[in-house]
């Protein structure tokens, strides 16, 4: 039962997330098997940029069940260029507040989150861009963890 409502979830996340947004350059989750991300599961995500000379805002999104057992979550990020120079970086994002109230919109039992990565960035090359994800908690199965992603908008002029 609990299965059938991650996935019911899960689709209903996607078709929220894929409304129509003239701003939206990208915008992709990938769903977890059994709301665990191991430590060695990459998500990985190919974005294509055409326009060199705008401003953009990464976000990556994320998905949890009520049971997920702390209040942050600590992300190896890499986003790599058409060039082949790549970008590391570790990021923290706060799932609850000090009193265990979530932070995010709730569904259920299933909390979704929208956190700004990086605002008002460039792209400078045209071409095949590839953010990787890694959970970089201390557990090496993360449990209740349903769907993470990234979205990419483009800043208006």
């Amino acid at each position: 039962m609990r299965n059938q409502l991650y996935i019911a979830a899960s689709f209903l996340f996607i078709i929220l997330l894929s409304a129509c947004d003239q701003n939206r350059v990208f915008d992709k989750s990938l769903p977890l098997e059994n709301a665990t991300w191991n430590r060695t599961q990459l998500a990985k995500f190919d974005i294509t940029i055409e326009d060199t000379t705008a401003f953009y805002n990464v976000f990556i999104n994320l998905r949890s069940a009520g049971q997920y057992p702390y209040r942050n979550i600590y992300l190896f990020t890499q986003i790599k260029s058409p060039d082949g120079k790549f970008a590391r970086d570790t990021a923290e994002f706060m799932l609850a507040d000090g009193r265990g109230n979530w932070l995010g919109k709730g569904i259920g039992d299933l909390w979704e989150y929208q956190f700004p990565y990086k605002q008002s960035v460039m792209f400078p090359k045209k071409g095949s861009y590839v953010i990787e994800l890694e959970q970089a908690m201390r557990d090496s199965e993360l449990k209740y963890i349903t769907d993470i992603g990234v979205r990419i908008e483009k800043i208006a002029d």
